[in-house]
């Protein structure tokens, strides 16, 4: 099967998800298994795999099942499934695709509001005892004619090699699509594999300020500490399920056309074969890298200071097997488009240290991605944002 003939032939409501070695399309809905109790949800999925017509579920995880009304977990066993290998460079034969021109710009909050919403946060950390929390902002788009996230998808997999681009449909006929660099947790047999991310520096289009940018953030104390913080915790949530553990004690730089990132790769080998990689993900999710440490009071943090609700946003996307493979990506670098209007989310790492003008520099970057996609210009918004 042809990757990029999977690209295609998405349409709003599949499912997509490609990464650097595979691509997976599915369609239809032959059921849909929803819950805020994601552990449960996992069970549910695992008791009904293996009779399903297509042995695959798809679908997002929410970035908090812990509120009352809280977001459920949305996993759909589709009509039809198809793998194919990568979508580089097959895909470089589909043109770009054109989004269309907004109409208006809305910040949520504002940039002053979220470096005063940092700044805040640093002292709430001191008085919380708290190691990290994670400040997202958002970005509300409209245009005048509908949204194609045929044409958004099809962009940010043209534009991202690496990584897991990925289109699902949500409730109310909305699609979250996004490219994020961050996989949660894959499982392969025995195999586990994590990957955090927490450090973050722009790219440049300027070599040597790019190179700058990434030797930067390797010398950087406060991205170190950030990152250390995630690892731990990932580790320690991995660790119960795995008979041996491989934590590097450095992390690399990694990098994707818009961002710098530090990261780690955490290797295991399960202890039960019966764990799904579904199962890890709700084990693992949210991580201290979209959410912050402790997990609860970060949250409850987060949700104090940020002015709206982040949905699929910080949540994980992905797909299980009847066999308990499978591959689940944070849903970040993303944008959650309705029929005329999207909204864009990108968020930091807020540790002792971190510098309320900095944090708000590294949202603007992250928009990047989807700016790009869109065929906005370098540097968008600024200067076209409405109240």
């Amino acid at each position: 099967m042809d990757a990029a003939r999977l690209v295609e032939e998405y349409v709003r409501g599949d499912f997509f998800f490609a990464t650097a070695e595979t691509t997976l399309h599915a369609a239809g809905v032959a059921a849909e298994l929803t819950g805020t109790d994601e552990v449960a949800l996992a069970e549910r999925v695992r008791t009904v795999l293996p009779t399903a017509a297509a042995p695959v579920a798809v679908g997002v995880l929410p970035f908090t099942s812990a509120e009352p009304d809280a977001t459920p977990g949305r996993l759909v066993l589709p009509e039809t499934v198809r793998f194919a290998g990568p979508a580089h460079p097959g895909v470089n034969r589909l043109p770009r695709r054109d989004v269309g021109t907004p109409v208006r710009v809305r910040s949520l909050p504002d940039g002053r509001r979220h470096a005063a919403a940092v700044a805040r946060a640093v002292t709430e950390l001191r008085a919380r005892n708290l190691r990290k929390v994670v400040l997202a902002r958002a970005l509300d788009v409209e245009f005048a004619e509908p949204v194609s996230p045929e044409a958004i998808l099809c962009n940010l997999v043209k534009d991202n090699r690496r990584g897991y681009t990925f289109g699902a449909g949500l409730p109310g006929g909305r699609t979250l699509v996004g490219a994020s660099p961050e996989l949660l947790l894959s499982r392969r047999g025995t195999r586990v594999v994590s990957h955090p991310h927490a450090g973050s520096m722009p790219r440049s289009p300027d070599p040597v300020t790019d190179t700058e940018n990434g030797k930067a953030l390797l010398a950087s104390r406060k991205d170190h500490i950030e990152h250390a913080v995630l690892t731990e915790a990932v580790a320690e949530a991995l660790r119960p399920f795995c008979r041996t553990l491989d934590v590097p004690s450095v992390p690399e730089l990694v990098s994707t056309p818009t961002m710098w990132h530090l990261g780690t790769t955490i290797r295991g080998e399960l202890a039960d074969r019966d764990v799904t990689a579904l199962r890890l993900a709700a084990a693992l999710h949210p991580t201290p890298a979209i959410c912050g440490t402790p997990t609860e009071s970060a949250r409850q943090l987060a949700g104090e200071l940020e002015p709206f609700e982040r949905g699929y946003y910080a949540g994980a996307v992905g797909w299980v097997d009847a066999e308990g493979d499978g591959e689940w990506a944070v849903s970040i670098r993303c944008a959650e488009v309705a029929q005329r209007s999207l909204r864009l989310y990108a968020g930091g790492g807020i540790v002792p240290e971190s510098d309320p003008d900095a944090e708000l520099a590294e949202t603007s970057a992250k928009f990047a991605t989807l700016a790009r996609a869109m065929g906005f210009p370098r540097g968008w918004p600024a200067g076209h944002e409405g109240g």
